[in-house]
């Protein structure tokens, strides 16, 4: 199918995550293969607004695919949600005779997109990058799985500890308003609860399993806390309370914090980020405008941005089933 596209900015926005690199190379290879010109755009919307641009050619992304974060710089932009602010990105854009953008990142990245191509009609192609997997319209986004194995990595050595000393941790990990990380990540390192966003244990029900988990003979426990559960203020009210309230156990705290977002991504997160890339450049050929591509059973899809940001989190209650029956 013919397209007028000619030359193609990527960026990335946001928080960084694993795989954002093989996901630019994807997008500058993919370019590079059609015969368009590619423009990287450094520091997310706020490069765009300053016009912070470098061409980029095949040889330019070599040796990429293997390291975390995002070479081209990430930001997060407070002039781009200003309508003046937008206007230097939109005349950035037609001075270097731009035509199209590919934008990579999460929720506050798309809801930029939409706002964009509404006062300007610019078309945006979006990949999902966050850690968080709580992009509506895909089964996973770029950088989850490293995010996971991360953190199981990190439990397991936390373990350790606990099995030696009787004691119990909490373990935070990211994920302000989704708790897939939590879960998964709670069902793969055997974690005796997990706490969510999306449910709330409630103090009470945590007490009590805590000391049924004693009662069956446990002496040390494991649980997974995402940074978005309700059960407290935060991690560390939480833990004095449980000591307040339950004998027999010494409590730790361990944030992971951002750890989770650094590290080589994994195969599956380049291979998916590869993907992504390279059908994000196809969609524009195809004359596809405002949406993102997403992976859905293995398949790539396009995904409208109002669906991808909708804001309801899809929870797994399979997984939540498991983690009950795991648990005991």
């Amino acid at each position: 199918m013919t397209s007028k596209i000619k030359k193609v900015g990527v960026l990335t926005s946001g928080g960084d995550a694993p795989g954002m690199n093989a996901a630019i190379r994807a997008v500058v290879r993919s370019c590079a293969y059609h015969n368009l010109e590619c423009v990287g755009i450094f520091r997310g919307y706020q490069g765009l607004i300053e016009g912070d641009f470098k061409d980029l050619d095949a040889r330019s992304v070599k040796n990429i695919i293997n390291r975390g974060g995002t070479f081209l710089k990430s930001a997060r932009s407070k002039e781009f949600m200003t309508a003046e602010g937008r206007q230097k990105a939109y005349d950035h854009l037609k001075k270097e005779k731009i035509d199209a953008l590919i934008a990579i990142g999460g929720d506050g990245t798309f809801k930029g997109a939409i706002v964009f191509n509404e006062e300007h009609n610019f078309p945006i192609i979006g990949i999902p990058g966050t850690i968080d997997n709580d992009i509506n319209g895909t089964d996973y986004t770029i950088g989850y799985d490293t995010a996971l194995n991360t953190v199981i990595e990190a439990i397991d050595k936390i373990r350790d500890t606990a099995n030696s000393h009787n004691r119990l941790f909490l373990v935070e990990v990211m994920g302000r308003d989704a708790g897939d990380i939590a879960l998964n990540a709670g069902i793969g390192a055997g974690a005796e609860e997990i706490l969510i966003p999306e449910q709330n244990l409630g103090q009470d029900r945590l007490i009590e399993s805590l000391r049924r988990s004693k009662l069956s003979g446990k002496t040390s426990s494991i649980i997974v806390v995402s940074e978005g559960d309700q059960i407290g203020k935060n991690i560390f009210g939480l833990a004095k309370y449980i000591e307040e309230n339950l004998e027999g156990y010494e409590v730790r705290v361990s944030v992971l914090g951002h750890i989770q977002r650094g590290g080589s991504p994994s195969c599956y997160d380049r291979v998916l980020a590869s993907r992504m890339g390279v059908a994000a450049i196809d969609a524009l050929l195809a004359n596809e405008r405002d949406v993102m591509i997403g992976i859905v059973h293995s398949k790539m899809v396009s995904v409208s941005f109002s669906e991808a940001i909708k804001g309801e989190n899809k929870l797994d209650m399979e997984l939540i089933r498991v983690a009950d029956i795991t648990s005991v």
